[in-house]
């Protein structure tokens, strides 16, 4: 009888002891999941740094992959935020009104600009938007065509889930299709190191990505924030995080503060444009 009494006993204080070391339930720290544009990437990882420095309850995790991947993501309800460089295609907004039944929420976070990369020691500092074209659909194959050196033109763009792929080819090469010798390279800080590397090289990517490349002019304009602000650049476009309905919560606190000054000023540090009116 003794010893039914001590099992008796030690079930009850095992049952306890697991009951009170479970966390209550809806106590885990809130997280907030961004996955999208690769041109954002840089930015949104400061962002996040920042905020969870400020409200080290919050976990952000960021991933990139491009706009396409990052959209499929929030439809698929993986993520909180897509982080886009483009609105919506027609296709994914029938997709995900179809699956979620809403058509997404847009927040404007910063302003953006394509540059155009090449490598420090090419001649050729000043592009105009139709050399542009003519280079990046194959109608100009060696720099020679254009004053440059007699070396054939290296073409490095982002892969089609990308929407600095989808702008460039909406906006710069007029929906025409790329060169097919081009060269798909998955990251923008990747065609940075391979113009880095390549004197024939050329490539297109975000204002705020550096190294040892130059940032062409631009029909004889440089892409420098003033700008790019008053719209004199000609190849400028802002920057979204998508949701798929209005945020609430820790989502939208962490907007909010984006969208604030000290949020804004990260976003000019870094070395995009910010939303708020300037000074």
């Amino acid at each position: 009888m003794k010893n039914l009494l001590m099992i008796y006993l030690t079930f009850i204080l095992i049952l306890l002891t697991t009951l009170f070391c479970i966390p209550p339930s809806g106590k885990q720290s809130p997280r907030i999941r961004i996955k999208g544009s690769d041109t954002m990437k840089i930015l949104m990882d400061r962002l996040a740094e920042h905020y969870m420095r400020l409200h080290p309850e919050i976990a952000i995790y960021v991933e990139a992959g491009g706009t396409g991947s990052g959209v499929n993501a929030l439809i698929e309800e993986q993520i909180d935020i897509c982080s886009a460089s483009r609105l919506l295609s027609s296709t994914e907004t029938s997709k995900m009104a179809q699956k979620n039944q809403t058509v997404g929420y847009f927040t404007v976070i910063a302003k953006d600009a394509l540059s155009i990369y090449v490598h420090p020691e090419n001649s050729i500092t000043d592009l105009t938007l139709k050399q542009i074209k003519q280079i990046f659909t194959g109608e100009i194959r060696n720099w020679n065509e254009i004053g440059g050196p007699d070396q054939e033109i290296i073409v490095y763009i982002r892969p089609p889930n990308s929407g600095t792929y989808f702008y460039f080819k909406e906006h710069l090469l007029e929906g025409e299709e790329y060169f097919a010798g081009a060269i798909t390279v998955p990251t923008t800080s990747r065609i940075v190191q391979l113009v880095e590397s390549h004197l024939a090289a050329i490539g297109y990517g975000g204002i705020a990505y550096g190294g040892n490349i130059i940032h062409t002019q631009v029909n004889g304009i440089h892409s420098t924030p003033d700008n790019v602000r008053f719209d004199l650049y000609p190849i400028s476009r802002y920057l979204y995080l998508l949701t798929l309905k209005k945020p609430r919560g820790p989502v939208q606190n962490f907007i909010d503060w984006i969208l604030s000054g000290d949020g804004q000023k990260i976003v000019e540090e870094i070395g995009y444009i910010s939303i708020l009116p300037s000074e």
